[in-house]
């Protein structure tokens, strides 16, 4: 199994949530971390604590400009072996609404930007700096895990902007791969379910309970430490490619 001890990892959206967690796994597994994340204070006070092999970027995912320079900042440290795509956001609203009217374009412009095109920015210049990259005994050069969603099969009422955005990064994960396969590149997605992140942390614990108990098995919100365990055993196993898994205990989510 790849080992990624002494090796560069970028993670999009790494200051919060699934992001966070996935810092902290991969800079305890050895990596060399860089934290690119539009939250300046979360950003730095992760990379106080973590000390060395920790760096900052701030980074807005949808600026091309941005996003080279937080890879570089990666490759600065090390060779840039795996980037870890989990910067996201929604916007909950129906298509049509009787009192609200057509959905308006802005806010699905902007989840699209942020979700499917911050991630093919990060996935663009990550593999053309892991491009340059020494391969291994297998003829590897790095790894990238995107962040899609259970809403990508399974899109309730209102999520037509999240689950375009999720359904695309599911649909380029394949064809990725496929592009990449050359350069000895794999391209992995992680398609999540309800997860205990910032976003639903600021609903009332008995909403919280009740959502993870609609999971079939186990019945609880997923823990970010749990995606960050799968995203760093997709780093490790070399023939996880071109595949989307659902890390969401079975569930399968209502129309609402």
């Amino acid at each position: 199994m790849a080992d990624i001890t002494g090796k560069s990892a970028l993670i999009t959206g790494g200051a919060s949530g699934l992001g966070e967690a996935t810092t902290r796994r991969l800079h305890a597994d050895g990596a060399f971390v860089t934290i690119a994340d539009i939250q300046d204070e979360k950003g730095e006070a992760l990379v106080a604590e973590l000390g060395e092999r920790a760096v900052f970027v701030k980074t807005d995912v949808t600026d091309e400009d941005a996003v080279k320079a937080a890879v570089a900042a990666a490759v600065e440290q090390a060779p840039l072996w795996a980037t870890v795509n989990c910067a996201g956001t929604g916007w909950p609203q129906q298509i049509f609404h009787h009192k609200k009217g057509p959905h308006p374009m802005l806010p699905f412009e902007t989840v699209l930007r942020i979700n499917l095109f911050g991630t093919f920015n990060a996935l663009r210049f990550s593999a053309e700096a892991m491009s340059q990259n020494e391969p291994d005994e297998e003829g590897e050069r790095g790894v990238l895990v995107n962040t899609a969603s259970v809403a990508a099969f399974d899109g309730q009422i209102g999520q037509a902007a999240y689950s375009a955005s999720k359904g695309a990064i599911v649909g380029m994960t394949l064809p990725v791969a496929r592009d990449l396969a050359r350069y000895g590149i794999r391209n992995v997605t992680i398609a999540p379910g309800l997860f205990d992140t910032p976003l639903l942390g600021a609903l009332p614990e008995e909403a919280r309970e009740s959502l993870g108990a609609q999971v079939p098995f186990p019945a609880r919100l997923g823990r970010p430490s749990e995606y960050a365990d799968l995203a760093a055993y997709i780093i490790s196993q070399p023939v996880l490619n071109g595949e989307t898994i659902r890390l969401d205990g079975a569930i399968r989510m209502a129309p609402k």
